[in-house]
């Protein structure tokens, strides 16, 4: 079987389901860029110096250009995210399987007068005549999908697979956390709203919780959050610690007991979620964010709140603050949740399981009733 990958480009977050899919495939697998990563992601560390030998590069992929269309009009299934929609007309017209790979396409409430326009262009895109599927890269995606006609009974969940580490002894993991720490991940900008958690620190400071927050990331409002946090006298339980390595942001979080994740609907799917829970960390989680109502189960392995509710994201930490023992329960049910269900092996596992199941009937079987490629 084989399979090509097709999006705008190859990263740390990416590489983990391709390992996953060529240790399966061998050379049968390939993952081609088709953009330039921006400066601004390099800059975040989301930059890979040696790519490996199953990624065709933007560089490779501009020059060799016909190659790589020869090498997606052959393939057995595509899976298809952020790329140009010419690479598919062919596979289209020989009614090949494609797998588009999507986060919601509504991150802004839907325009009346933008409907028209995209319902006939996403529906010219998206035959469904066609064996065209869609991967939900978001909770949300499904749902903003059927609002023009798309893809019903067609959706499966899916999402971002970045790596999850298994440790030998999760209480060692536990053990080495610093007590009422929380963290907080993210490029300082609007629809990150890192002054919720600004909000947050005030609020316990003046309800009396000793505690530390971590501020990690960088962007345009880093500068007036830094004044914020230092006019608030909040510089003895509040750090902002920059941008660094996604490595050194694992440090971070293993050793932190809390997550707070603030994103509202822009967030498409949220990769440091999967990261922290990877970390034990309890999340404290916006449920507009494309990833929080697939990866979490709210009281059981992390928390979700409302948007824009901050009494319900307060009492939510508060709650975990007042309970040590609820705090390790759910850290390790966050930690099980990626190691048993939502990781690259499995997806990639799973993801196969419903192709074969293509071409051995004809259609794509509802074979799993939970995580990983259930039928959304």
């Amino acid at each position: 079987m084989k399979v090509i990958f097709i999006s705008n480009y190859f990263n740390h977050h990416q590489k983990p389901l391709s390992d996953a899919m060529f240790n399966m495939l061998g050379e049968n697998y390939c993952f081609i860029e088709t953009e330039p990563m921006e400066d601004e992601r390099k800059n975040m560390g989301w930059g890979i110096d040696e790519f490996p030998s199953y990624v065709i590069s933007y560089n490779e992929f501009i020059k060799n250009n016909n190659k790589c269309q020869e090498l997606i009009n052959d393939a057995d299934v595509v899976i298809f995210g952020s790329a140009p929609f010419k690479l598919l007309k062919q596979r289209k017209k020989q009614n090949k399987l494609i797998f588009r790979y999507s986060e919601r396409p509504l991150k802004k409430a839907l325009q009346p007068i933008k409907f028209i326009p995209r319902f006939i262009k996403w529906n010219i895109q998206n035959p469904k005549n066609k064996p065209i599927y869609m991967l939900c890269a978001s909770a949300y995606s499904a749902s903003d999908y059927r609002k023009f006609g798309l893809f019903k009974g067609k959706t499966f969940k899916w999402g971002y697979f970045p790596e999850v580490k298994k440790h030998e002894n999760i209480d060692a993991l536990i053990e080495i956390k610093n007590k009422n720490s929380i963290v907080w991940v993210a490029r300082f900008i609007d629809w990150k709203h890192p002054e919720i958690a600004i909000k947050l620190a005030e609020k316990l400071k003046k309800d009396g919780y000793d505690f530390e927050l971590k501020m990690i990331g960088n962007g345009t409002l880093l500068a007036n959050v830094s004044k914020k946090v230092e006019e608030c006298g909040l510089t003895d339980c509040v750090n902002i610690l920059g941008a660094m390595s996604p490595e050194e942001v694992r440090s971070h979080m293993e050793k932190s007991e809390i997550h707070i994740f603030t994103s509202d609907r822009n967030e498409g799917w949220g990769a440091v979620l999967n990261e922290s829970m990877n970390s034990a960390c309890v999340p404290v989680a916006n449920h507009a964010i494309g990833s929080v109502p697939f990866l979490l189960k709210d009281g059981e392995n992390g928390f979700i709140y409302k948007d824009g509710d901050f009494e319900d994201f307060y009492n939510k930490v508060k709650y975990l603050l007042d309970n040590p023992e609820k705090r390790i329960e759910m850290g390790k049910k966050a930690y099980q949740t990626m190691v048993n269900e939502w990781n690259a092996e499995n997806a990639a596992k799973k993801f196969l399981s419903l192709v074969k199941s293509f071409f051995e009937t004809g259609k794509i079987e509802n074979k799993f009733n939970k995580g990983v490629c259930s039928k959304e």
